[in-house]
């Protein structure tokens, strides 16, 4: 990575506020009628997230999930393994939490980690990236021919968006936990996570199973394309809601509550804060 002046503000020119929530409400509606279509039709879907630290992929997930029925849809997101996950098929731990039917599943991160960070760190041989680098394309050949609908997105940012993006966490105690050694690594190795990830490309994307990449400077952009591209990858058509009617709260049959006084409840710290503003 050549010598620059850090950045501490960003220069990426956003789409306004307004249009993009407008438009996020619109993608959002679509989703929850998409996993209506998913869980009455019992398909499963697969939704792999990858890409550079600070890239985004939290904040889209967290739009696409934002108004789906957790029931039937939920995210993925592996620690490290333990050490039996260290003795099993690489594979293994990802597989034991595919999508059942009717079921959406989010990877934040996913097997890619032994094609990137693993092997940018040195967390594994060469011998046994090699062989995932081969086994790769066949899993998923296999997910796919099993009727999973497998989508992957790669997060791009550039480098000057990311160092901002990292120097915002360190001034907020709400991110600052983002900031981990193999984050700050990142900015280090810029360059083998680039090769890492042409070479991961390489050999994985397929026609079969693409990588569609996002441009992620502006995150708001970001969430809107994937989402939208998302939408578009499922074969889905929107489901009628079943009627729903509302019943009129019956009369009262002589209840009586009993007096506040013998519960507890909690300190109503928001009429403080309330009157502070007043």
């Amino acid at each position: 990575m050549s010598k620059k002046k850090k950045a501490t503000k960003s220069s990426v020119k956003r789409i306004p506020k307004g249009p993009y929530e407008a438009e996020l409400e619109r993608l959002q509606i679509e989703l929850v009628e998409m996993q209506q279509w998913v869980a009455a039709e019992g398909a499963r879907v697969l939704v792999i997230f990858e890409g550079r630290d600070a890239a985004g992929k939290g904040g889209a997930i967290k739009r696409v999930m934002q108004y789906l029925n957790p029931r039937f849809a939920r995210v993925v997101a592996l620690p490290k393994p333990s050490k039996k996950e260290r003795g099993q098929w690489y594979f293994q731990r990802y597989i034991e939490r595919l999508p059942t039917r009717g079921e959406i599943v989010l990877m934040d991160r996913s097997w890619y980690n032994r094609a990137g960070v693993e092997r940018v760190m040195g967390y594994c041989s060469p011998e046994q990236y090699e062989l995932f680098i081969r086994q790769a394309p066949v899993v998923e050949r296999l997910l796919m021919e099993d009727g999973i609908i497998l989508l992957k997105y790669w997060f791009s940012v550039s480098d000057e968006e990311q160092q901002v993006r990292f120097a915002s966490r360190l001034a907020d105690p709400m991110r600052r936990w983002k900031l981990s050694p193999t984050d700050l690594e990142s900015i280090i190795r810029w360059e083998d996570y680039s090769r890492a990830k042409d070479a991961m490309f390489a050999a994985t994307d397929t026609a079969d199973s693409p990588w569609w990449t996002v441009e992620s400077d502006d995150k708001r952009s970001a969430r809107l394309n994937v989402i939208s591209h998302l939408l578009s990858s499922i074969p889905y058509r929107r489901l009628e809601p079943e009627k729903v009617s509302i019943p009129d709260r019956p009369d009262s049959n002589a209840y009586e509550r009993p007096p506040v006084e013998q519960f507890s409840y909690v300190p109503d710290i928001a009429a403080e804060v309330g009157g502070k503003a007043q």
